[in-house]
């Protein structure tokens, strides 16, 4: 069995759904909604996984759109919208979808949460990795300050597997 992941929100190569776009930047019906993923065949030592969600085709190199670590080994999904909200008003944790003992981390926007796409116009496309990485450790040093880019050595140095849906964006 070969680990891999889906989405209900997410196709592979397919436009980025305006839910998942970005209203805290201003994209007209961006809701900042992290996506629905499932993911199967973890490979044998896998302790934890972690979701990241990166731009890797941002002007000034990769951006963090959404980093979550120390979700435990039983977890095999994040209902889409989990996690806190851009403007740091709404829930978080366990409340806010994400599994018990799971980190959410600080985004390159700045907060702990997931920011939807918004390329800057006139940049071309954008592709939105949305990655499951399975790691050898059950937790990784982090804490809700904690920011994902940080944190992307730490799942780089741990990571046994990893399993990816790639959607793309342009703000034309």
């Amino acid at each position: 069995m070969s680990f891999e992941v889906t989405s209900q929100d997410l196709a592979d190569g397919a436009q980025l759904p305006a839910a998942q776009t970005s209203a805290h930047f201003g994209v007209p019906g961006g809701q900042d909604l992290s996506p629905q993923l499932a993911w199967s065949g973890a490979p044998a030592g896998t302790r934890s996984f972690a979701v990241t969600v990166m731009d890797p085709d941002a002007p000034r190199g990769a951006f963090c759109h959404w980093a979550v670590v120390n979700i435990p080994l039983e977890v095999d999904s994040l209902p889409e919208g989990a996690g806190g909200a851009p403007d740091g008003m709404g829930p978080s944790g366990d409340e806010a979808g994400l599994p018990v003992g799971s980190v959410e981390l600080v985004n390159d926007a700045g907060f702990a949460g997931f920011v939807g796409g918004a390329p800057p116009r006139g940049s071309g496309p954008h592709r939105y990795i949305a990655t499951v990485h399975a790691l050898d450790v059950p937790q990784l040093p982090a804490t809700p300050r904690t920011h994902g880019a940080k944190a992307l050595k730490d799942i780089a140095a741990h990571e046994i597997g990893r399993a990816a849906i790639t959607a793309v964006h342009e703000t034309r």
